[in-house]
């Protein structure tokens, strides 16, 4: 087969193909060039998914009457002149490329003013074949509408997913846009019904509220930081705000949304020890960075960038978040349902009912136990939705009696999730507080009782032993101070080759821990030490446990691992629930708590407290109406 050039009609189209990929492809270009032209008013309009139209209409400075055409043209820009503006472009487009790539595989009409004109300017464009340039009545700003994306590369539009599929996909990309520029006003609009109008007064909590509710801005925290070359400001939620992916991680750097490895992680690894594992944060969080220290051309959709110093960024993301966490007292404040309640709930709560009236279907709340652990006031919302009243029936008896169990009704209905509580005016876990609290009792030879001001706390022993020891040895490691304890007779351990070689990769993470083995012949090793301060227990399966996890991390030595090991070890070891403690030793765990750095979770997450206001109780017993 002999070599051809390719004619630019089909060069145009297979480089289209890195820029539009679908229909939300097309509104990200045309929203960003928007953006760079200074809109502060944006309004997207789709039908049926993007497919077979889009409308982008903006405010801003709009395209001169002579620079149309060219705007059209491949590697046409006014971001940039050279290469080196690469190295500090702060615009979201730079390449030229956009307008060529959409105008190739859709048909395009552009309607256009600016500020200095008297009329704007129509041009249409067809598969790339340009069409007239024709004056027009139009306000200043800029519409671009597109029509039948793909029309042309029929093989491309069959990989479309369904127009909802699209659509949502599109709604999620505005969403994402307007939460990185708060200071735009974002309407968008899916086949003639609204579905998302942002104010664009520069609150971002408000836009927060517009996207994902009241649940989750009722439950952030504001987070700020600076440093050379890097500044941070947004929200991040609650620990009790948790979804099962990565979908509520959003970051923004210079007003571009992106997705980065290295703040992923700096963001999750904050939470380590506030959220259980293989649950993901909340977080909307703009970063400005300096665009020397940045490369965003490493992507088609530069959704992707570089950084030149990867460590410093993780640093700044690990510590701002963390600050802010651990600025707040996270103790869970639960709720018991009233009996009376939860009675009622069971049952239909209107019966005998009079002729001639009619209730219409109504949502009844199941009842909700009392948990330790927080949860998202949206899944409580669809666990209550699940129980419903049978269809309308006839009702007996006095309209008064109606009235009356309406009443009983609403307030069923309004039972409320558990709260995450943010700063208490004294915080028992502080060392003012020592003093002050009193040890009443324990239950069930797990949870210690303790009263502080006008609060009730249960304290959960395994989980807050579990964090003092977690605590102690990770700063141990850390001063490299953990000590050895000898102990006779030694233990062995025989080791099949696999388990033998992970052991001699990780020879220096056993150390580290305190843990002294020598080789005693064969596959067989002698333990003579163990980490000093474990309670007794069975450390010869500890050992092993801890040499199964490393297996399960293909031997690797990142330092994530000792942590976990150093979280696994801490678990075996701590005190176990049913055991009955003293109240000295009570006391004594109470004050080690308090000089943990997060002791409001154990370190896979759960809760080592919960409370209860006096207000909560007096409630419950009806002293307070």
């Amino acid at each position: 087969m002999s070599i051809t050039l390719l004619d630019q009609n089909t060069i145009n189209k297979i480089a289209a193909g890195e820029v539009v990929e679908r229909p939300s492809s097309v509104v990200k270009e045309l929203v960003e060039n928007a953006i760079d032209a200074g809109a502060t008013a944006i309004t997207v309009e789709i039908k049926e998914g993007g497919i077979s139209f889009i409308r982008v209409t903006d405010n801003g400075s709009g395209i001169n009457k002579d620079e149309i055409e060219i705007a059209f043209k491949r590697h046409a820009t006014s971001k940039i002149k050279s290469i080196e503006d690469l190295m500090a472009v702060s615009s979201l487009g730079f390449r030229g490329e956009a307008l060529a790539s959409i105008a190739a595989v859709s048909q395009v009409e552009l309607i256009t003013k600016t500020a200095d004109s008297l009329s704007g300017v129509r041009y249409t464009i067809d598969g790339g074949v340009p069409g007239e340039v024709a004056e027009i009545g139009a306000p200043e700003g800029t519409t671009f509408i597109v029509r039948n994306l793909f029309y042309n590369t029929p093989v491309r539009r069959k990989f479309l997913k369904t127009a909802t599929t699209e659509g949502g996909y599109i709604g999620s990309l505005v969403e994402y846009l307007a939460l990185s520029h708060p200071d735009i006003s974002f309407r968008f609009i899916s086949n003639n019904q609204n579905k998302l109008h942002t104010s664009g007064n520069m609150n971002l909590k408000d836009i927060i509220y517009n996207v994902y509710g009241r649940d989750i801005t009722n439950n952030l925290y504001e987070i700020s930081g600076k440093s050379q070359d890097i500044e941070a400001s947004g929200f991040i939620g609650k620990p009790m705000v948790v979804r099962g992916n990565r979908t509520y991680e959003n970051y923004y750097i210079n007003g571009r949304y992106i997705k980065s490895s290295i703040i992923t992680k700096a963001i999750e690894d904050a939470y380590k020890g506030f959220i259980m594992p293989h649950n993901y944060p909340f977080s909307a969080i703009h970063f400005k960075i300096n665009p020397a220290i940045i490369d965003v051309n490493v992507h088609p959709t530069k959704m992707e960038l570089r950084f030149s110093n990867n460590e410093y960024i993780y640093n700044f993301v690990y510590d701002t978040c963390l600050k802010a966490l651990n600025s707040k007292e996270l103790i869970a404040e639960v709720s018991v349902p009233d009996p009376v309640a939860v009675k009622m709930q069971e049952e239909p709560v209107v019966r005998n009912v009079m002729p001639d009236v009619k209730l219409p279907e109504k949502n009844v709340s199941d009842s909700m136990p009392c948990k330790t652990d927080t949860k998202s006031a949206e899944s409580a919302n669809a666990e209550i939705k699940q129980k419903r009243l049978p269809e309308p029936f006839e009702i007996k008896g006095s309209l008064q009696m109606v009235k009356e169990d309406k009443v009983r009704y609403e307030a069923v209905t309004k039972s409320e999730p558990p709260k995450q509580m943010n700063l208490f005016e004294n915080k028992l876990l502080d060392e003012n507080s020592r003093n002050k609290y009193r040890i009443i009792g324990q239950l069930f030879d797990t949870y210690w009782l303790i009263e502080f001001e006008d609060k009730f706390y249960m304290m959960d022993q395994h989980a807050a032993h579990e964090k003092v020891l977690y605590e102690r040895t990770m700063n141990k490691l850390h001063d490299k101070t953990i000590g050895t304890q000898m102990i006779l007779p030694p233990i062995v351990l025989s080791l099949n080759m696999h388990e033998e070689e992970i052991y001699k990769t990780n020879q220096d993470i056993f150390k580290r821990l305190g843990y002294e083995i020598e080789e005693f012949g064969g596959n067989e090793y002698k333990v003579t030490g163990i980490p000093a301060g474990l309670p007794k227990m069975d450390y010869k399966q500890l050992l092993i446990d801890v040499l199964d996890g490393l297996s399960e991390e293909s031997a690797s030595k990142d330092p994530d691992i000792i942590t976990e090991k150093v979280a696994s070890m801490s678990c075996k070891a701590a005190v176990k629930g049913n055991n009955r403690l003293s109240f000295n030793e009570a006391f004594e765990l109470m004050d080690e708590l308090m000089k943990a750095e997060n002791p409001y979770n154990c370190p896979h997450g759960r809760p080592t407290l919960i409370m209860m206001s006096r207000y909560e109780i007096e409630k419950k017993f009806k002293r307070i109406v």
